[in-house]
C-alpha cells in the first residue's frame, strides 16, 4: 500500500463519520447516507461509502433524500459531498435530474501537520493573530465572502458564531495589513483522531502570491501540533493545491459539491 493509499484509508476510517459534521443541530439516517441539518437553513448529505449500492438504488436515495429537505421548510439549501474515488453508478445523472448543481471540483489533500509547520517570511506591515470577538469575526467572514465572490452575508458570520459558542476547539486565523484582514482560514482539530482540518482559506487577490496564505497555514499547522493533531486534511482549490504539495501534501481524491436551492 502506498502512502497516498495510507492517507486515503485514515481519511474514509476516521473522518467520513460523524467527525465530519461536528456543528450539525440534527442527523438523519437514509441506508448509508447522513443526512444532516444545520443551523442557518442548510442541508448536507455525505456517507462513508455508499454499499455497493445500484444506479437504481442510489437514483431512489436522491429522491427521498430531497424530499426529506423539501419537508423541512426552514432548509433553503443543501450541498451533497461527492468523492472522486467512490464507487456510485449513475449518482451524478441522479443529482443533476433533482435540480442539483455541481459546485468546482476540489482536490483532497492530507499530509503531516509537521511538514507545514515551517518559518515563512511575511511582507512588511502583515501581522497574523487568532481572533475570537465578535467585531473580527464579522470582518473575517465579510472578506472571505467578497473573496469567494458572493454577496456579503451577514448569515454566513452569524453560522460561524454560533459554531464558536459551541466551544468545540476551531480556531479562527487571520492576516492584516493596516488593521484590514487580507487573508484567513479556520482550524478544525477532529476529536478522536489524529486530524485536524485547515478550512476557509482565502486571500485577496492584490495579496496573493506573497507568501501569506503560506504563512497562515503553518500558523494553524503548529495550533495543530500543539493539540496532538498529527496529520492534516483539506479541500483544496488549485490555488492552494500547488502550495500543500510542495509542503509534503498529498492529493488522494477529489471531492466534488452538488448544491440545491429552495
Amino acid at each position: 500500500m502506498t502512502l497516498s493509499e495510507e492517507l486515503l484509508m485514515a481519511y474514509d476510517q476516521q473522518l467520513r463519520t460523524d467527525a465530519e459534521t461536528p456543528s450539525a443541530i440534527a442527523v438523519e439516517r437514509l441506508g448509508p447516507l447522513r443526512l444532516v441539518s444545520f443551523a442557518g437553513g442548510r442541508g448536507f448529505v455525505t456517507y462513508q461509502d455508499l454499499d455497493g449500492a445500484s444506479a437504481r438504488t442510489i437514483a431512489h436515495w436522491v429522491v427521498e433524500a430531497l424530499a426529506f429537505y423539501r419537508s423541512d421548510p426552514a432548509i433553503v439549501r443543501v450541498e451533497w459531498k461527492t468523492r472522486g474515488h467512490d464507487h456510485a453508478p449513475g449518482l451524478h445523472k441522479a443529482l443533476l435530474d433533482n435540480g442539483f448543481e455541481p459546485d468546482e471540483t476540489e482536490s483532497v489533500m492530507i499530509g503531516p501537520a509537521s511538514a507545514l509547520n515551517v518559518d515563512v517570511q511575511l511582507p512588511p506591515g502583515i501581522s497574523l493573530r487568532r481572533v475570537t470577538e465578535e467585531r473580527d469575526i464579522r470582518a473575517m467572514s465579510a472578506m472571505q465572502d467578497e473573496v469567494f465572490g458572493t454577496d456579503v452575508s451577514e448569515g454566513n458570520a452569524d453560522a460561524i458564531l454560533r459554531r464558536v459558542a459551541l466551544d468545540d476547539g476551531m480556531e479562527l486565523w487571520v492576516a492584516e495589513h493596516e488593521r484590514a484582514i487580507v487573508s484567513a482560514g479556520r482550524l478544525e482539530p477532529v476529536p478522536d483522531t489524529e486530524f485536524a482540518g485547515i478550512w476557509g482559506g482565502a486571500t485577496r487577490e492584490e495579496w496573493r502570491g506573497r507568501g501569506i496564505y503560506r504563512a497562515l497555514t503553518a500558523a494553524r499547522a503548529r495550533a495543530a501540533l500543539t493539540l496532538g493533531k498529527t496529520l492534516i486534511h483539506s479541500d483544496s482549490t488549485e490555488y492552494s493545491r500547488p502550495i500543500l504539495e510542495r509542503y509534503g501534501l498529498h492529493r488522494v481524491s477529489t471531492t466534488t459539491p452538488y448544491r440545491w436551492r429552495r
